[in-house]
């Protein structure tokens, strides 16, 4: 198949309303059912699996068999991405007028989410600002690297650098990190296996909690403090 027509492929599977919404749902890293996916795309069990079937051939989606059921999640961090960057491009082109009217789970989202498996909005914007200005971590265009005070402040907070190692480079102390355009602060959020470290490391201890049936996180007092006093963010 020509590049072309693969492009043209992804892009008609991407831009499907009920296509679309089963994307957004895996957004947070979770794995979901055919059922769950159906809901969150307001379609039938019937259509919703014809819709899973073409993005997972297509490598959209990942499906994990686990005794009777199958999970959906997202393909790869790379799809990840598009959908992320689509979204940035959509709340780019929407009118004026419509971004007045913002539901309180619109506020949330903006507030702090998870995209894949690293966090966004305020709280991912915040929390990448205050790392790259207390000199844990340098960002470019379009890559990164945790210093050597960044590791140790890794480690102070519980995240396992020793894991992180084979990622590093030689000398360098390059980690696998990257810049995420985030599409509601159109600033940078952290990315990559030190972004996704970081993410998993504020579910595990509290500092953020899951919100139901969005990929929004809500910020606990616990995590207020730990993020004010420990990394420096300031937080709205």
């Amino acid at each position: 198949m020509s590049s072309n027509a693969k492009f043209a492929q992804v892009a008609a599977l991407a831009g499907d309303p009920a296509r679309a919404a089963m994307l957004h749902a895996v957004m947070d890293g979770r794995a979901l059912t055919a059922s769950e996916l159906a809901r969150a795309a307001n379609v039938a069990p019937q259509t919703a699996s014809g819709h899973l079937a073409q993005m997972t051939a297509a490598g959209l989606l990942l499906v994990e068999q686990q005794g009777r059921h199958r999970y959906h999640r997202i393909g790869s961090a790379a799809v990840a991405r598009m959908v992320e960057s689509i979204m940035q491009v959509a709340s780019g082109l929407e009118p004026a007028r419509r971004r007045f009217t913002v539901g309180p789970r619109d506020a949330a989202l903006r507030a702090a989410r998870t995209c894949y498996d690293h966090l966004a909005g305020q709280l991912g914007v915040a929390l990448t600002h205050a790392l790259v200005g207390r000199g844990y971590v340098e960002l470019d265009a379009d890559a990164g690297l945790v210093t050597k005070p960044g590791m140790q402040f890794l480690a102070r907070i519980g995240i396992d650098t020793g894991a992180l190692a084979p990622r590093r480079g030689r000398s360098s102390g390059r980690v696998l990190c990257r810049p995420c355009l985030d599409w509601s602060e159109r600033r940078p959020h952290l990315a990559g296996a030190v972004g996704a470290a970081l993410c998993a490391r504020c579910l595990e201890t509290g500092w953020v909690r899951r919100i139901e049936g969005t990929r929004a996180v809500a910020v606990t007092p616990k995590g207020h403090l730990v993020f004010r006093e420990q990394f420096g963010a300031q937080l709205g």
